[in-house]
């Protein structure tokens, strides 16, 4: 996707946000008085989404995707940072604010099946929702549920259906369904096709393109296929061990890539380019624990390029380039000397 977003002010903007969980010590370990220890998920993350743009957040597993995806939708709660939705600072929120912030920006989960209850019928599900937000009157759920399920492909006798009698495309269809229903700004799609089929993945891409385009929402969509988030996105932000370490235009990220991380997720990718080679050589190694994050830049201990400030310095993101930024001592915000990797120019 090329197209430019419909508003060039962040309708969702995130600064700083961090977040570690603790980890649970043993009786020995709290005996010796081991000090506690702490998975560090996200680490000053800085990233905006427009108005009507499609976001996507890519990296390996374990990298924070998911754990930002939450954050933003506060199913867990940032140790700290900033997230600011159309102005208003969503990590502050309680009771009805909370309540409408909701309403507006809507999660679809990897597996939609065990947010479902296997007892209620599609029909009856999607009425909950409209029943306890108190959207529509209830002379017209029966109407509104037709329409939701219309908007998703799915045929109108689909309301008397239990959960389990659908395919896994079919329920994720649901899922977004009941995300619809709320009439959201905003989606939120953490891993929404990695559990299906190559074809069906296809099917529901382009089903979100459709409902982007028609009802005007905004996406984050987090994913870890880079051939679909190229296809679907704007934007793409390329996450490392908790941070951000890349933003660009979907086009430039992927013919251009900065960041030794990105260059080498690019090779690893299959498929990207049918016929052409990677120039960069794909990672090597293990991703380094959350545990044990290594001093310096996160991705030295994996970089090809690595040299004696990736040790000591951290890396903050720059923009090396008119809308693309990227965290890297290979290029140097200070004096502007680019030392450029292989295969970039």
């Amino acid at each position: 996707m090329t197209h430019e977003p419909l508003n060039s002010e962040p309708l969702l903007n995130v600064e700083g946000l961090t977040k570690t969980f603790p980890v649970c010590q043993g009786l020995l370990e709290r005996w010796q008085g081991k000090p506690a220890k702490a998975v560090r998920a996200l680490t000053d993350v800085n990233l905006s989404v427009q108005r009507g743009e499609t976001l996507g957040l890519v990296g390996e597993s374990g990298c924070g995707k998911s754990t930002l995806a939450r954050c933003l939708v506060r199913l867990h709660q940032a140790d700290k940072g900033s997230v600011r939705y159309a102005g208003q600072e969503v990590l502050l929120l309680q009771g009805d604010a909370l309540r409408q912030y909701h309403r507006r920006v809507q999660m679809i989960f990897q597996d939609p099946f065990s947010s479902l209850n296997p007892r209620m019928t599609v029909g009856q599900a999607l009425r909950e929702v409209l029943t306890v937000h108190q959207l529509r009157p209830k002379a017209q759920h029966n109407e509104r549920v037709h329409e939701l399920l219309n908007l998703v492909g799915l045929p109108a006798e689909a309301a008397g259906r239990l959960p389990h009698e659908f395919s896994g495309g079919q329920r994720q269809r649901i899922g977004i369904a009941r995300a619809l229903a709320l009439e959201p700004e905003c989606i939120v799609a953490d891993e929404l096709v990695s559990a299906l089929d190559v074809s069906v993945q296809a099917q529901v891409v382009n089903l979100l393109l459709e409902l982007q385009e028609k009802l005007h929402l905004t996406v984050l969509f987090v994913a870890h296929d880079l051939r679909l988030v190229r296809h679907l996105s704007h934007r793409v932000a390329v996450m490392y061990l908790g941070r951000v370490v890349e933003i660009a235009a979907t086009q430039d990220l992927f013919e251009q890539p900065a960041h030794p991380y990105t260059q080498a997720l690019l090779a690893a990718a299959p498929l990207l380019e049918p016929g052409q080679r990677a120039e960069v050589p794909a990672l090597t190694g293990e991703l380094p624990s959350p545990l044990n994050v290594p001093s310096g830049c996160p991705f030295r201990t994996r970089c090809p390029h690595a040299f004696d400030r990736c040790v000591t310095e951290r890396p903050e993101l720059s923009e090396i380039r008119p809308l693309q930024q990227v965290a890297c001592h290979l290029y140097d915000p200070v004096d502007q000397e680019v030392r450029l990797p292989v295969g970039v120019g």
